[in-house]
């Protein structure tokens, strides 16, 4: 009886290809499963694609809302941003997929799982840390890094692969963009981007929706709620997060919100550059942080702010099922308590503008803000304040002056 093999499946040209090379180079029963984390048409004609190439079984798992629940809502309520921009949308459906990937090869008796990333990006990474974490007795397969039995370099060597394997498919050898699409983002490599100094072609490369410049001229307002940090409705009606995701989408990529340009630090050493789409996901991370700002005390933020960094870092580099992440997580968790309230804002031109917020939690005082004086603060005691806050300074200062008058 043959070992069997789960191939993580894209249908796209390079994991086709590898359903013969693992047949005839490992002799692997070949099982496909393809993860659905809200590629959209994507997904079209996998099944008959799989199975004319070779594979004995698909499997399209539906993940949208559980990537959703699990994955997205604790990176918003973290403001876990990678290098300042980037929204982890590439790597935030990674531990799915693996976690998916691993509970198909437990049902199927399998004794690997193959991957089809390359061998200087960051998804082998993702992928091959979680499969390690949940399942370490599971042999890990990938392809590209096995230059001694895989000879394919080019999109051209792949089609003739699969031709001289009698798959006949409709791809071609055309160059396009590398890109990776989920329902939060979709992402753009190669082509112009490849040289820094380029300007995108975003005519030709945008997905999603447009440029700033071909944007409506009209502002469009939006209002949200959340509760406990989990956005809940969308322009007064309550919907599930994937739904919420969705309709932002439209919203975002109407208004030219979202788009990416960055040169970014991969986890292998190298830096690479891409267009990220990312509009729904960059106006609920805003709204977020719209009501944070105004229900979180200042040294909760402060702090919360590095633990964000230090959870988009985790998950950049695929280290979700760890103890560190949990932790973190907890923490992130206590801090949304109070994060419950309205939000609303309008989309213009690329621009997320305020429009006004209000929470049962918030902590704005508007008689200790205003510039009259009030019964909780009295302007006499901030000399005081600034007298012992400033002390060290003082000292400092004259230390240093008695030293240079001694040394005269």
């Amino acid at each position: 009886m043959k070992e069997k093999v789960v191939l993580a499946y894209s249908g796209g040209l390079d994991t086709t290809a590898i359903i013969p090379w693992l047949k005839e180079n490992f002799d692997y029963e070949v099982i496909c499963c393809c993860i659905d984390c809200g590629q959209g048409s994507e997904l079209d004609g996998l099944e008959e694609r799989a199975k004319l190439s070779g594979a004995s079984k698909l499997y399209i798992e539906d993940i949208v809302d559980e990537f959703c629940d699990e994955y997205i809502v604790p990176c918003v309520q973290a403001t876990a941003v990678y290098e300042n921009k980037y929204l982890l949308c590439t790597s935030l459906a990674r531990p799915g997929i693996a976690k998916k990937l691993v509970e198909v090869a437990r049902k199927e008796g399998a004794t690997a799982i193959c991957h089809g990333a390359t061998g200087k990006g960051n998804d082998q990474i993702r992928f091959e840390l979680g499969i390690k974490a949940l399942a370490p007795d599971l042999k890990i397969i990938a392809p590209w890094r096995m230059t001694d039995v895989w000879k394919m370099q080019s999109r051209e060597d792949e089609i003739e692969y699969c031709k001289q394997h009698g798959i006949d498919l409709p791809f071609s050898a055309d160059n396009s963009y590398s890109r990776d699409r989920n329902l939060w983002h979709i992402s753009h490599e190669g082509l112009e981007l490849e040289d820094p100094a380029n300007e995108p072609n975003y005519d030709h490369l945008l997905v999603l929706g447009v440029s700033p410049e071909k944007a409506p001229d009209e502002a469009e307002y939006v209002t949200m709620t959340f509760e406990k940090g989990v956005p809940k409705s969308l322009n007064g009606k309550e919907m599930k997060v994937s739904e919420i995701i969705k309709e932002l989408n439209k919203l975002g990529g109407k208004h030219g919100i979202g788009i990416v340009d960055i040169v970014e630090n991969r986890v292998v050493g190298m830096k690479s550059r891409g267009v990220y789409e990312t509009p729904g996901g960059t106006i609920l991370m805003e709204a977020h942080n719209q009501l944070e700002e105004l229900v979180l005390d200042r040294d909760t933020y402060a702090l919360k702010k590095d633990m964000g960094n230090k959870f988009a870092q985790i998950v950049y580099e695929g280290k979700w099922f760890t103890p560190l992440r949990e932790a973190i997580q907890a923490f992130i968790e206590k801090t949304q308590e109070c994060v419950t309230g309205e939000v609303k804002f309008k989309l213009y031109k690329g621009n997320i503008i305020k429009a006004g917020t209000t929470s049962p939690y918030s902590l704005y005082s508007e008689s200790l803000a205003s510039f009259t004086t009030g019964e909780l603060y009295d302007h006499h005691d901030a000399s005081g304040f600034i007298n012992l806050f400033g002390l060290s300074l003082k000292v400092r200062a004259m230390k240093k002056a008695e030293r240079e008058k001694n040394e005269k």
